[in-house]
């Protein structure tokens, strides 16, 4: 097997690459932390901003957990921890699937849906605000979600052992 040499932390690319993947992690947490945030000035405490975010991202969608997980949106224990309590919740409803009957097909309830749109309303006040400031603009969302396509597509063919 050939040895590879790991870059010192100061060379600059692989420094840039660590900074980007410490950035996204600290955007995450960060982003959680804003919904959370949100929820408790609202007064809805039964309910996490990881859980809101999924309803959030599960939408108008009728899903199984096997399919956020292929998604790439959530780890496994995780999703399938999430799903229960929204079950639990009355956020979203559940019916085992008519060619499976292992899966278990989810979708938001009214309540859940509630939860979805105060979610977007968050966003939406977020996007209004940064574009009306300056502070981004289009061009820089665009290359941003570009680079970060690019890097999605790296990591799953890194998963695929396509190198």
């Amino acid at each position: 097997m050939k040895q590879m040499s790991i870059p010192s932390l100061e060379e600059g690319f692989h420094r840039d690459y660590l900074e980007t993947l410490a950035m996204i992690e600290r955007l995450h947490r960060l982003l959680l932390d804003v919904i959370k945030d949100e929820f408790e000035r609202l007064n809805i405490l039964d309910i996490n901003a990881v859980q809101a975010l999924l309803l959030f991202n599960i939408g108008d969608h009728e899903v199984t957990a096997g399919e956020l997980k292929s998604r790439g949106y959530y780890q496994g224990s995780n999703v399938s921890y999430n799903l229960k309590k929204l079950v639990q919740g009355n956020y979203m409803h559940h019916k085992r699937c008519h060619i499976d009957r292992r899966a278990v097909r989810v979708r938001l309830t009214d309540k859940g849906r509630e939860i979805r749109a105060i979610v977007a309303d968050l966003f939406a006040r977020h996007s209004a605000r940064l574009e009306e400031s300056g502070i981004i603009d289009t061009t820089a969302l665009d290359y941003m979600n570009a680079s970060l396509r690019v890097m999605e597509r790296f990591w799953s063919d890194q998963i695929r052992y396509i190198y």
